[in-house]
């Protein structure tokens, strides 16, 4: 079976999942032709990464004149299908959040894929996020490609279900994946009960080789660790209050915060103004292999985050044997159990933050193991990666 890849941007810093699922679809059998629409600039950061981008066919690379060209190729080949994908250009893209015209360009992109999937003899293609890259996919479709299938992660596809057009994508994609029951629940709201059949929860999954190799034992530090893009969603804001909160008690601890993004700027203000340079440190961007170090040496990783799908570095930190505290969102408390994994708190309370945090750093040292080993059992069965990628095949066969 040969199966496309369509990702908005990849590779990427933040999509190290997508490689992975990739990765473990072909050791089972399949090939897959990766396929995204930017990307192929950016320097990559890891050798896996390097490699990625050298197997990745850019749509956009060539600039405007390889799509007026696959436009009018589709044209001559198959006018009726065109002026069907053109129309539901016009009924998806008209109320959309982006200008019509992005979306008619939505179809020239289109175009040049089917094309290429049709040379490739490509038998399905799966889509990676809610947005644009599922919205060419389901146009890709409608001009006459293979039967199409898209991953939703949330909460941007949430936020704004009804501008991305995600009720009309629901409808049309084959199959459907949701990584988690909740974020399958949201998709049930925009999706007729007709449809729900069709959509299914594949977690995201974590590699063997990223923790086998931390089975022996781990010290347990004062550190605590935030791994994520430095955002309003993340909490991170709130995380260096209840760093503050802390220190004014007196209590001795460290706080990285490993990332970078756009909050950057203030993060570093607001450390200044609580006098904190002493105990959170900001890395910039990292690798996936010293995002496992500073996990490694953490005695617990924070995410305060008021907005997720299911984030990544939760199972990571867990399989890692870290305990986690977090927040009730979406996906979180699926995966962690308080009491057992790590701790969870209300989302946006800065005292239940802070005394969860106390909590861990003042827990014997003996307690954060056993936590650890449960996380870590619990993050390996239900997230590893073979067996999520098993679970996909059997969605693009079934479509």
């Amino acid at each position: 079976m040969r199966i496309a890849y369509l990702i908005n941007h990849y590779p990427a810093v933040s999509h190290s999942f997508i490689r992975r699922e990739i990765l473990a679809l072909e050791r089972q059998g399949l090939e897959v032709l990766r396929i995204s629409l930017r990307g192929w600039r950016e320097a990559q950061l890891t050798k896996e990464d390097q490699l990625e981008q050298s197997r990745t066919r850019y749509v956009l690379r060539d600039g405007a004149m390889s799509l007026a060209v696959a436009f009018f190729r589709v044209l001559l080949r198959n006018p009726r299908r065109l002026l069907s994908a053109a129309a539901l250009t016009w009924k998806t893209g008209r109320h959309a959040e982006r200008p019509l015209p992005v979306h008619f360009v939505y179809l020239m992109e289109a175009c040049r894929i089917a094309l290429w999937l049709e040379d490739e003899g490509v038998d399905h293609l799966h889509a990676h996020f809610g947005t644009n890259s599922a919205q060419v996919a389901m146009l890709v479709r409608e001009l006459g490609g293979p039967p199409w299938s898209f991953t939703v992660h949330g909460p941007e596809e949430f936020d704004k279900a009804r501008s991305i057009g995600l009720p009309e994508k629901l409808r049309r994609a084959d199959g459907v994946v949701a990584i988690s029951s909740f974020g399958r629940s949201q998709l049930y709201r925009y999706a007729g009960r007709e449809h729900w059949k069709k959509i299914k929860v594949v977690h995201c999954g974590i590699e063997r080789a990223f923790y086998e190799s931390s089975s022996g034992s781990r010290s347990v530090s004062r550190r605590l660790v935030c791994v994520g893009r430095l955002c309003e969603q993340k909490g991170q804001l709130l995380l260096v209050d209840a760093a503050r909160r802390l220190v004014d008690r007196g209590t001795r601890f460290e706080l990285v915060l490993a990332g970078d993004g756009e909050m950057r700027r203030g993060l570093e203000l607001l450390i200044s103004q609580f006098k904190l340079g002493d105990t959170v440190r900001i890395t910039g961007w990292i690798s996936t292999d010293q995002v496992r170090q500073e996990i490694l040496a953490s005695r617990a990783l924070v995410l305060p985050s008021f907005a997720e799908g299911l984030p990544v570095v939760l199972m990571e930190a867990m399989a890692l044997r870290t305990p986690v505290i977090s927040t009730y969102v979406a996906g979180i408390p699926e995966l962690v159990e308080p009491g057992q994994h790590g701790w969870l708190v209300p989302a946006g309370d800065i005292d239940a933050l802070a005394n969860a945090m106390q909590g861990c750093l003042d827990a014997p040292d003996e307690l954060i193991a056993e936590m650890g080993a449960r996380a870590r059992t619990r993050a390996v069965e239900r997230h590893d990666i073979d067996q999520e990628a098993s679970r996909l095949i059997e969605l693009f066969r079934t479509c």
